[in-house]
């Protein structure tokens, strides 16, 4: 297995990586942070769970994440580029670990070192719509790592109540130093580990609806500007 130490990278997406990371942690600082939603799930330390969110939303993730559960164990699916190695640096700051990869470059490296995290005890993170997109349509790699592990799915919402928004192919947000930031978990998901090809689509096209409801105010947004 390709590990991310063997995926070579600059020492500019390192440090910057690593700055961008501790930015985000003095923002995190000034943020007010509203969680809702189906939280029981984390009674129970022991039990893993593989959380879903759109690429767009996860600038305050890391902090919000480290600061509400500060003792679970946290992998999250980064791309194999430059943007992903500065990603990766970002995590560390957070205690968060990561692993290289795509759907279009290490793919099948990746969904083995995520299952190998899994094993080891860690929940697992993934964006569905990166690394390129398109925005908000939901890739079939996340139900395929479901079936694998057999992890359940928490699909999540980061509502920035006043953020900039950056002129990326996803419309990256930032929060608003001092601004209200909303965490909203839905109700989690099972995969079987046999489906058929319709069956397959089918929990596909579940999640992918149920975090698009939560961003209807971001597709109204869309909808606008086209």
């Amino acid at each position: 297995m390709t590990s991310d130490n063997e995926i070579k990278g600059s020492w500019k997406a390192e440090w910057g990586g690593k700055i961008a990371g501790w930015l985000i942690r003095l923002l995190g600082m000034t943020l007010r942070v509203e969680t809702k939603g189906w939280q029981d799930q984390f009674a129970d330390d022991s039990e893993q769970f593989i959380h879903v969110l759109w690429h767009n939303q996860v600038c305050a993730g890391p902090y919000i994440w480290r600061g509400l559960y500060p003792q679970r164990d946290c992998v999250v699916l980064t791309s194999a580029s430059k943007d992903g190695a500065a990603l990766a640096a970002a995590m560390k700051v957070f205690k968060v670990g990561s692993v290289r990869g795509s759907s279009s470059r290490r793919g099948a490296a990746a969904l083995i070192a995520l299952k190998k995290a899994a094993k080891e005890g860690a929940d697992l993170v993934v964006t569905p719509d990166g690394p390129r997109g398109p925005r908000y349509h939901l890739q079939a790699g996340v139900i395929k790592l479901a079936q694998t592990t057999g992890l359940k799915m928490i699909p999540m919402h980061f509502h920035y109540h006043s953020s900039w928004t950056l002129k990326t192919w996803d419309r990256f947000r930032i929060p608003k130093p001092f601004s209200k930031v909303t965490l909203e978990l839905r109700e989690v998901l099972e995969v079987p580990r046999k489906l058929t090809e319709d069956e397959f689509e089918a929990k596909r096209l579940t999640l992918e609806t149920c975090l698009r409801e939560g961003i209807t105010d971001l597709l109204e947004e869309d909808d606008t500007n086209h």
